[in-house]
């Protein structure tokens, strides 16, 4: 026993400390109780297969989707149009939306909805994000406002039903979960303001080598593109690329070519149908691309001479230009599959006196070349041929898995910045529909019973769903959203409340605590049940330390002859209110890496919070539940 608790001491003081990495912190304490046998093989891995750990993984996978497909840019500019240019009414809003989905939802799902929606609310507001996601952590917790709120909520009430008591209403909680939310709302608006201003950081991409893709197309005019209708009565209907010659005749540049029919296999970037109804991924226009009536050509060039091209084949001008249009929606360049970056030439590369054509790269790589800057200058007339120089910055385009092959020549030239993360960056808002409708169906599938689905079932279905309808661009990307230092860190500390019960170390603690306050009245006992649980709650899960002190309360509350009613109400608050400790709730954890937290910042700010519910609760609960 005493084993027991020196490992869980040392462990609480690394994590503190903050020096050592919490998922190796737990890792060790995990190996401690193997070594010293307290625990067998099976028991001490018994975490990792826990459902709690395969739902915080397939949660991960969700909230990727969510993020990627834009549906949390989506929710949060409409909620973002509520809270206007003030940050104590986005922070309300946050705590209430999540508190209200809470009562209804595990507080896990509700976090794992609600992350990347905030993540992408905080960037819309120009907010830090760890402001208000810890506060989300702690209000999911908070909306105890019906009895499945929680686990221990209804651990309770199956206490009270087998004591020969009256069970609890749907809805017993509701004005604890209300005095909840209201005060740690109170606390949490200056704590917050005070310890988790300055954490991490608005601009943490600043320092990235290279250029994001919207500074490429203002550079290099991407973004005044003309685009050119082709008519029935067209005379280029039915000619290919390569047959127009349109860029040695008008000296113009296709750049891409958007086509109405869904089934096309020339377009370059997809048209609004496409993100109405989905299509096939982006290809690269190639010289052999037929033209088909009512495809779009957008070109670059003088205006001069995309008039002249336009009357020689009776085009249609769509607008000036395509940045110009917003009735279609139709931008000027999209980069779901494919993409732009810009590659410098080395002076001992093969290329250099060659012109663009000699090249080769359509022919070796499959990228075109748009544009080529030169000591400042930009050149994107008659590319063909231009020959090359040293140091000339070449702008290419192709999928961005040809994009990533350039980099893997550092002989010849040195791809600049990170295509690839510019590229997961891009988010496939086409997408969006479908992940809206994925994220709906897992919300209902966790919240009727009549749907004989467990909560753990429905998030992996959700998460293989987002995958499987391309939500993602590959499965690689799904994989990526899932932050192993958490669930490390949770599948490893499980074990230890197994550890605790099977010494006797939780037994011990909580009566040698209850036992000693009895003598002092009802609410000295209630105080010490409370704080006892949600000390206790830091350590193990909240469910576990409901399991072991509910019958404690029920036993020490008859022994003194009153109701126990607030008695497994204070085990059941002070098991969900544990805001102290990243590891204590799965919530608290899933929002760590995300909003760049420490040990000790849970400590600057849930601890005060936690003793300060410990406090109001205790007064409360005899009122709304009399002894």
């Amino acid at each position: 026993m005493w084993i027991t608790i020196a490992i869980l001491v040392i462990s609480a003081a690394l994590f503190a400390n903050g020096k050592v990495r919490s998922d190796i912190v737990a890792l060790c304490a995990l190996c401690a109780l193997l070594v010293f046998q307290i625990l067998t093989p099976a028991e001490a891995l018994s975490g990792f297969s826990n459902s709690v750990v395969i739902m915080m993984v397939g949660l991960f996978v969700v909230g990727g989707a969510i993020f990627q497909t834009g549906l949390a840019k989506m929710i949060s500019s409409r909620i973002l149009k509520l809270a206007g240019n003030s940050e104590t009414r986005l922070f309300l809003l946050v705590m209430l939306v999540t508190a209200g989905i809470g009562g209804f939802v595990s507080n896990t799902g509700t976090v794992a909805l609600m992350l990347p929606i905030v993540v992408s609310l905080a960037v819309s507001a120009n907010l830090n994000a760890s402001r208000l996601l810890m506060p989300l952590a702690f209000a999911s917790s908070m909306g105890l406002f019906t009895l499945i709120a929680t686990p221990p909520n209804l651990v309770i009430h199956e206490q009270l039903v087998s004591g020969g008591f009256e069970g609890l209403s749907f809805f017993s909680f509701f004005p604890v979960g209300l005095i909840c939310v209201t005060v740690g709302t109170i606390v949490l608006l200056p704590l917050t303001k005070w310890f988790l201003s300055k954490k991490g950081g608005k601009d943490g991409n600043k320092n990235q080598s290279g250029k994001s893709l919207n500074e490429l197309v203002k550079e290099y005019g991407l973004d005044n593109l003309y685009r050119l209708k082709v008519l029935n009565t067209s005379l280029l209907k039915g000619k290919s690329i390569v047959e127009l010659d349109v860029r040695r005749k008008y000296g113009l540049n296709i750049i891409e070519v958007r086509r109405k029919n869904e089934s096309s296999q020339t377009r370059i970037l997809p048209s609004q149908a496409r993100i109405l109804k989905g299509s096939a991924p982006q290809q690269l226009v190639s010289p052999n691309t037929q033209l088909q009536p009512e495809d779009v050509l957008y070109v670059r060039g003088s205006e001069e001479n995309v008039k002249s091209f336009m009357i020689a084949y009776q085009l249609e001008m769509q607008k000036d230009n395509a940045a110009a249009d917003k009735t279609n929606n139709s931008k000027s360049l999209d980069f779901y599959d494919v993409g732009i970056a810009e590659i410098v030439l080395m002076p001992s590369s093969k290329l250099i006196n060659q012109t663009v054509q000699e090249c080769g790269f359509r022919a070796k790589f499959n990228v075109n070349i748009l544009g080529i800057r030169r000591n400042n200058e930009y050149i994107w007339h008659d590319l063909g041929g231009e020959r090359v120089h040293s140091g000339d910055v070449l702008l290419v385009q192709g999928t961005w898995a040809n994009i990533e092959r350039l980099s893997h020549d550092d002989t010849e030239w040195v791809v600049l910045g990170q295509p690839l993360t510019e590229a997961a960056k891009v988010t496939l808002d086409y997408k969006a529909p479908i992940a809206a409708a994925i994220m709906i169906l897992m919300v209902c599938m966790m919240v009727f019973d009549f749907i004989p689905v467990a909560p753990v079932t429905a998030v992996i279905i959700a998460g293989l769903l987002m995958v499987l309808t391309g939500c993602f661009r590959n499965v690689e990307a799904a994989y990526k959203t899932i932050n192993w230092e958490s669930i490390v860190l949770i599948a490893a500390m499980m074990p230890m409340s197994m550890a605790l019960e099977k010494t006797g170390a939780s037994e011990y603690i909580s009566n040698s605590l209850v036992s000693g306050l009895g003598v002092y009245g009802p609410f000295a006992l209630m105080a010490g049940i409370y704080f006892t649980t949600s000390l206790m709650t830091m350590f193990i899960s909240n469910t576990a330390t409901a399991v072991l002190l509910a019958p404690i309360a029920m036993n020490s509350a008859m022994q003194i002859g009153v109701n126990p009613t607030p008695f497994l109400f204070a085990v059941a608050v002070g098991a969900s209110m544990c805001f102290a400790s990243p590891f204590s709730t799965p919530p608290n954890a899933l929002v760590m890496p995300a909003g760049q937290y420490t040990f000790m910042d849970y400590i600057k700010v849930g601890l005060p919070l936690q003793i300060i519910m410990g406090i109001v609760m205790v007064f409360v609960l005899p009122l709304l539940f009399p002894f």
